[in-house]
């Protein structure tokens, strides 16, 4: 999986007049973060970190995943909608994991209730690497599905601009031409802006529901200036702000400070940390809502590692997809080898052989953000200590990918110029909006590749170990 610059990589002085530039024209982009100095403050800020020169990446693989991602937008909606699948598939995790549990008491709650919400919105990013397999062919595996918070579809819209820049001042100006346009951050606008017409009051507002600390703000700006394009109104607004100031109506609108709320876009809410008593009523509150929640609290379960493992044994995808065979068969071709570890025979099983050979397998919990996945050692350690306790069904295991690393140079503000064995990641985004039992949208609406260097195990660019990258087709 060559790029065509193997020679450029050993042209040093080349290599720091195209860094000078290439971080000049990251900030000329808007490839931004707050800093971790000043989270909360845009007067002080620098360049989201990412790579020099862009990676090469199979373009089979590359159309495979995007001809699949309707299919997981299918899916995820389809699990949503499951009861019966999802208190099945959750029933031994909410024993043990109480994040999972919570959530799961505000779904049951809300459904007893009756759903207020007729509209639906999904954003997802599904995950996949390049595993190079026994015979080093590279074959599209998926990692994880993401249908909360999946960010950096703003900024990674701005970022093939750079390195088509890079590439021209190092002298290749036809590969170049050659990256592909990228704009993820309109097609979760498109969605966004969907669910808010199909809501059907013109003058409610659309409201991002973030984080305490918003480093990653401008990622999030850059969606929020297509819908203001569209004349649609963003509020931003935490947890805290809900649960002082939020309210319901008799009709169960939902009203921020006087205005009506037609969407609810989480860019929070998605770790343990993000919650106290009061988040925890801000958040049923919002479900309880008319409004269309991104995700609804189904969705967010739907996402859940212990699902994603479930999707794999056999049968599990007909009987959610029932009549989409063809479907079915390119999502089952992503997945890579993932166990239960329930507790009884089959179980046992699988964590002995885990325990036994840690090196070909990743332990996951049911979180997201990143920099959660154990390995090694110590995967082994937390295994051998949970392996006969019910705790271990918070977990489940998945077979280690192995993808083939290459090299390239990752930029970092405050970081020496140095060159790095890496690997990649690349995310599709999907957008879907459902009204009732209908899919009025169901859109792959871009990609994000995100890379690191192969000493680190787990983590995205939020998490400060992945950096922001261009795929370069070969």
């Amino acid at each position: 999986m060559a790029a065509p610059w193997e020679d450029v990589l050993r042209d040093i002085p080349a290599i720091q007049e195209a860094a000078v530039v290439a971080v000049d024209a990251a900030l000329l982009q808007g490839v931004l973060m707050r800093t971790e100095g000043q989270p909360n403050a845009s007067d002080v800020v620098n360049f989201a970190p990412f790579t020099l020169l862009p990676s090469a990446v199979p373009s089979a693989l590359f159309e495979q995943a995007y001809a699949v991602q309707q299919d997981f937008n299918m899916l995820v909606d389809a699990i949503s909608q499951n009861k019966e699948f999802l208190e099945h598939t959750l029933a031994s995790t909410i024993k043990v994991d109480n994040f999972t549990a919570r959530l799961f008491r505000i779904y049951t709650q809300v459904l007893e209730e009756g759903l207020a919400q007729s509209v639906f919105l999904g954003i997802n990013r599904s995950d996949y690497m390049f595993d190079s397999g026994v015979d080093g062919t590279p074959a599209l595996k998926q990692i994880e599905i993401n249908t909360i918070a999946a960010s950096f579809g703003g900024l990674t819209s701005r970022t093939a601009a750079v390195h088509g820049q890079v590439l021209k001042v190092l002298g290749k100006p036809q590969e170049a031409s050659r990256l592909l346009p990228n704009n993820p951050s309109r097609g979760l606008a498109l969605g966004i802006a969907k669910a808010w017409e199909l809501y059907g009051s013109p003058g409610a507002v659309v409201m991002f529901l973030v984080e305490e600390v918003q480093r990653n703000i401008f990622d999030q700006r850059c969606v929020e200036n297509e819908l203001w394009n569209r004349n649609i109104r963003v509020i931003r607004k935490r947890f805290r702000d809900v649960f002082e100031k939020g309210s319901l109506d008799e009709a169960r609108r939902l009203y921020m400070d006087g205005q009506e709320v037609a969407v609810v876009y989480y860019r929070e809410g998605y770790v343990p940390s993000n919650y106290d008593e009061q988040k925890w009523e801000a958040r049923l509150l919002l479900e309880r809502s008319r409004a269309v929640k991104c995700p609804d609290i189904a969705t967010q379960l739907a996402g859940t590692k212990k699902v994603q493992q479930e999707l794999s044994c056999p049968g599990t995808l007909e009987r959610l997809l029932p009549g989409h065979a063809e479907a079915v068969t390119r999502i089952r071709a992503t997945f890579a080898g993932l166990y239960s570890l329930d507790m009884g025979a089959e179980g046992d099983k699988v964590a002995a052989m885990a325990i036994a050979d840690p090196d070909h397998f990743v332990l996951k919990p049911q979180r997201e953000g990143g920099g959660n996945n154990l390995y090694g050692d110590e995967l082994r350690q937390v295994l051998e200590k949970v392996r006969d306790s019910p705790e271990r069904t918070s977990y489940i295991l998945m077979d280690k990918i192995k993808p083939r690393p290459a090299m390239n140079y990752l930029l970092r503000a405050h970081s020496p110029l140095q060159v790095s064995e890496c690997i990649s990641e690349l995310g599709i985004f999907g957008v879907y909006v459902r009204r009732g039992s209908e899919l009025v949208l169901n859109e792959a609406v871009g990609h994000l590749l995100r890379t690191k260097a192969v000493e680190h195990a787990d983590g995205g660019v939020a998490a400060g170990v992945a950096v922001l990258d261009t795929p370069y087709l070969v």
